[in-house]
């Protein structure tokens, strides 16, 4: 680790103490490069390198024109690392990885969602037919609110961070299956089956609909899987 690297990770960490003692929460806005520089004595360019490694986190967000904000990462347990080459096979990996694990956590959504839940369900199900422009993100994930109902945080840290991580693919992913009726509908029969308490027709449904997403990235281009 070279002295400069030293010098950006414990500045990276001194901010996050910033954060943390000044009471900020995701969407408060933090000081300037500048007013930061002064206050730890370093220069802007080191300072902006330490929020560069923040953001691969979603500990600060950017907002061009606008500043430096507190992301949603701050509270995470669950680390991502955007720096990672991805895999030749990358997409289906993550399919392959969804499929293992969501069926199952849409069964213990079944099993433990609440009124509260139900209500973000409701809320997170319209995404599928509200199109996101280049790596824009929902601000409620559909599959991370399911995740969420199981009542573990832990488990909806880990599907966000799947996805947040794997961003590039689920870009890939939302413009090769571009049905947002189909989408949409097949969100439906998920909530429903969560909200009747059906564990194992939610996984069922869920298994049924990461299949046909999967289906489709694998058919030759040109061709529509049935």
């Amino acid at each position: 680790m070279t002295a400069q690297t030293s010098l950006t990770s414990r500045l990276a960490d001194e901010i996050v103490e910033l954060i943390v003692t000044g009471g900020l929460r995701p969407g408060d806005a933090l000081e300037s490069s500048r007013a930061l520089a002064q206050r730890f004595e370093v220069t802007t360019p080191t300072v902006r390198e330490a929020l560069r490694r923040l953001e691969a986190t979603d500990i600060v967000r950017f907002r061009h024109g606008s500043g430096t904000y507190v992301g949603d990462g701050l509270d995470r347990r669950m680390v991502v690392n955007q720096h990672a080459d991805a895999p030749a096979d990358a997409i289906a990996e993550l399919i392959g990885t969804r499929l293992l694990l969501e069926p199952a956590i849409a069964a213990e959504a079944a099993r433990r969602r609440t009124d509260a839940d139900l209500a973000t369900l409701d809320t997170a199900v319209s995404n599928a037919l509200s199109p996101q422009r280049g790596d824009e993100r929902p601000a409620v994930h559909f599959h991370v609110a399911v995740a969420a109902a199981t009542g573990n945080r832990l488990v909806a840290e880990t599907i966000e961070a799947l996805l947040h991580i794997r961003s590039r693919e689920q870009v890939e992913i939302r413009h090769r299956y571009d049905d947002r009726e189909r989408d949409h509908a097949e969100h439906v029969q998920i909530v429903e089956a969560i909200r009747a308490g059906d564990a194992e027709r939610a996984e069922e449904l869920t298994r049924g609909h990461l299949e046909a997403i999967r289906s489709t990235l694998s058919a030759p281009k040109g061709r529509v899987a049935k």
